[in-house]
């Protein structure tokens, strides 16, 4: 059991900020379209499709990086918004995502799926912290 939540732990500090990126448009404009960062909406698609859940079929990440099924739920509907955006690009750059017709869904989805994410992560951080006070208590 403290393996898994190890592990889901480890796979979040990689999916929670991905989540937050996409829904934050001026980190998107000074870090994705700035040549000298690593971070670009590759390394975003990397997160999410391939290394560390699968955007569009989510379920079986289900208690590995993400803790509920409203969190399944909200990450299929952003990778289908990823989807849409990435239909409306001719090359796929981060400047033609960002200029999307469909981008502002992106950005709506990803802000719902980072407050659920965000307030799920908290609430598992004070069971920690409540289960560990009462290990403590004489």
């Amino acid at each position: 059991m403290v393996d898994d939540k190890l592990i889901t732990a480890r796979v979040r500090t990689h999916l929670v900020p991905a989540v937050l990126a996409l829904a934050n448009p001026p980190w998107q404009r000074d870090v994705w379209l700035d040549p000298s960062t690593f971070e670009n909406l590759d390394h975003i698609f990397h997160v999410l499709f391939d290394d560390f859940c699968e955007a569009d079929h989510p379920e079986r990440y289900l208690g590995i990086g993400l803790r509920t099924e409203e969190e399944v739920t909200l990450m299929r509907q952003l990778g289908a918004a990823l989807d849409t955006a990435g239909e409306e690009t001719l090359n796929d750059t981060d400047v033609e995502y960002l200029g999307a017709g469909s981008w502002p869904q992106v950005v709506a989805v990803a802000g719902r799926l980072a407050q659920v994410m965000v307030a799920n992560d908290l609430s598992e951080l004070l069971a920690f912290h409540e289960a560990r006070a009462s290990s403590e208590a004489p």
